[in-house]
């Protein structure tokens, strides 16, 4: 399968694999154990996902809970079968400050055995459950380069309430530590105002209006810099059930959910996008 045919730089598309019940706004209505009861709504937005992917011919990294891949491992090798790159998010979306470095082992390591299992190839790339790699979890980078992987999309460069390092590198930079080093692939950011402003994808995606994503990917592009851009399955399903929580997380939720396929749409139509580790091997980055 070939990437779509626009020219300039390749952007890296990515979608977090995980049911709209699993999200952190929805903590407080669906209880860990009670995740098995729920009806899964996943395959309404993955196949949304993969016939847009086909019908413009464009490749994706999907980053699973592993949770998820034990459950619809089916989905996992259609995503293979069609190309698309297949990382981790984790087993089942907590934070990384809520596992803690040895649960954190572990929890790469379930994960890893789930992908496995579905017929994907160890995941060499990593995002956390809500960007949840900050200052106080920096341990995670040398967690994840103890067990291999080349790369990394959890530190969120922004200001904001629960996640973030708005000092870090906006751009694509290697992180050292005392095993190695890893890369980070921050989704995307706009520099504007003295502060970089959050345009990479999720609930910024749905907010912004199209012209502005548009604007702000053109940019990146204008300096040469690929933009890494993130959506979840759930956001492609606005039928999806209406949960009882609080407003503003109704609000977060719920918002514009009809116009993310569209809007994604035209982003294929006008960028060029690969998974991210195209992206990052078409700058030049060895990650095997």
């Amino acid at each position: 399968m070939a990437t779509t045919t626009t020219t300039g730089v390749l952007h890296a598309l990515s979608f977090d694999v995980e049911e709209y019940f699993q999200v952190a706004n929805f903590r407080s209505a669906f209880e860990r154990d009670g995740w098995d009861g729920v009806p899964s709504r996943l395959d309404v937005g993955m196949d949304r996902i993969l016939s847009l992917l086909d019908r413009r011919r464009a490749r994706a990294t999907f980053f699973w809970l592993g949770w998820v891949a034990e459950r619809h491992p089916h989905l996992v090798r259609r995503c293979l079968d069609a190309g698309h790159e297949i990382a981790s998010h984790g087993y089942e979306h907590l934070f990384l400050a809520d596992l803690g470095r040895e649960r954190f082992v572990e929890d790469l390591a379930r994960t890893e055995r789930a992908l496995i299992a579905a017929g994907a190839p160890r995941p060499i790339g990593f995002r956390a459950s809500t960007f949840s790699l900050s200052r106080s979890t920096w341990w995670a980078f040398d967690v994840l380069v103890e067990r291999g992987y080349r790369y990394d999309s959890s530190v969120h460069p922004v200001s904001h309430p629960t996640y973030g390092v708005p000092d870090f590198d906006p751009g694509i930079s290697r992180v050292e530590v005392a095993g190695g080093s890893i890369l980070e692939f921050p989704v995307a950011t706009w520099r504007a105002l003295g502060r970089n402003w959050p345009v990479g994808g999720g609930g910024y995606f749905r907010l912004l209006p199209l012209w502005a994503t548009r604007s702000a990917l053109a940019s990146l592009e204008k300096d040469g810099r690929p933009a890494a851009l993130y959506l979840h399955p759930w956001e492609l399903d606005p039928d999806q059930p209406r949960v009882d929580v609080a407003r503003f997380a109704r609000f977060r939720h719920y918002l514009n959910l009809n116009r993310t396929l569209p809007r994604l749409e035209a982003l294929l139509g006008r960028f060029r996008f690969g998974t991210m580790a195209e992206a990052l091997r078409e700058r030049g980055h060895d990650i095997g």
